[in-house]
């Protein structure tokens, strides 16, 4: 057998990845969650931590890095070494933001390297219940009725929240003022508080609050009902015709990580996601299990990239 230079550099590299792939990990992962404690994507985050910190003998350290669309976590994502030790868990957010702002300081696709697909989630517009409003209809009634008056919150500027409100006002008509917080949680607690009227919020930060009456499920935003919430109606049920739209969740290194790293962190989640105890802690979040190959991953951001930048044009929202 002939051995040239350039079949032994390949035969190197093919070692020394495997020994990378071994090796790592052999101290703790920074994982950068670019929202506020208490959210969306911050609860799973901290479940996917949980697990698979023991699962590769490490451990998981959830960082919280909010503020401005998700951008500020993810410029810190895209900066750091690409040796697997910083991750970054983005939701849909993540393709609005390049549309909505005047300048991002990285590329949303070309600044990192795909993980994979995490979750899927609806989100479901509420409302305080001292608003006087049952059902969709009657909610953009009131609006119209009394324009300038309501108001929705969001988790910030430029988040998914925000869009799926922008999204609805253009469908409905219906002028809801958008209020933005720095979080989610923060978003949650002054709707109960009756600061603000209504929100699109995702499952998990409304889930507990229904039950109690602290909060009102008016619709979901996707086509499909969600399964946390089987007798809430989906938006183009409770008459917003072409209104469909869903968060999900992804893992996210900087570019230039070893793809070693990329695989193995990709077979051990979806391991993890298999196991019945996380199954039924992500159902319980408000979330359904949605996973994908890296590949995938980057054929879903250029999709939604295209999508969220129709909807931001369409409802002329711009940001400094």
């Amino acid at each position: 057998m002939k051995f040239t230079k350039r079949s032994c550099l390949f035969a190197l590299g093919l070692l020394l990845g495997s020994s990378l792939a071994q090796a790592y990990p052999d101290r703790p992962i920074k994982l950068i969650v670019p929202f506020g404690p208490g959210g969306f994507t911050d609860v799973v985050a901290r479940i996917l931590g949980q697990k698979l910190g023991p699962a590769m003998n490490t451990s998981f350290v959830i960082e919280n890095k909010p503020g401005a669309g998700s951008t500020i976590g993810m410029d810190l994502v895209a900066k750091s070494a690409p040796d697997g030790y910083t991750l970054g868990m983005i939701s849909s957010t993540h393709t609005i933001s390049p549309w909505i702002y005047k300048s991002v300081p990285y590329d949303p696709i070309k600044s990192f390297t795909p993980i994979g697909k995490l979750v899927d989630s609806a989100y479901v517009l509420v409302v305080n219940p001292k608003v006087p409003a049952n059902n969709v209809v009657e909610l953009v009634k009131l609006a119209k009725d009394k324009p300038d008056v309501l108001h929705y919150a969001s988790s910030g500027n430029g988040s998914t929240q925000h869009l799926m409100g922008g999204l609805f006002v253009s469908l409905s008509g219906a002028p809801l003022q958008h209020v933005p917080y720095r979080g989610s949680n923060l978003a949650t607690t002054d709707l109960i508080a009756g600061v603000v009227e209504s929100s699109f919020a995702g499952v998990p930060n409304v889930l507990p609050h229904l039950p109690s009456g602290k909060l009102r499920a008016l619709a979901v935003t996707t086509a499909k009902r969600a399964p946390q919430l089987p007798n809430v109606p989906t938006m183009q049920e409770a008459g917003i015709a072409g209104y469909d739209a869903s968060n999900w969740l992804a893992l996210l290194a900087p570019a230039g990580t070893p793809a070693e790293i990329v695989q193995k962190l990709n077979r051990e989640i979806s391991k993890l996601m298999a196991l019945p105890d996380v199954q039924k802690a992500l159902f319980e979040a408000g979330v359904q299990i949605s996973l994908s190959s890296p590949q995938e991953l980057t054929k879903l951001m250029q999709e939604e990239s295209t999508k969220w930048g129709k909807v931001v044009k369409d409802a002329g929202i711009r940001l400094q």
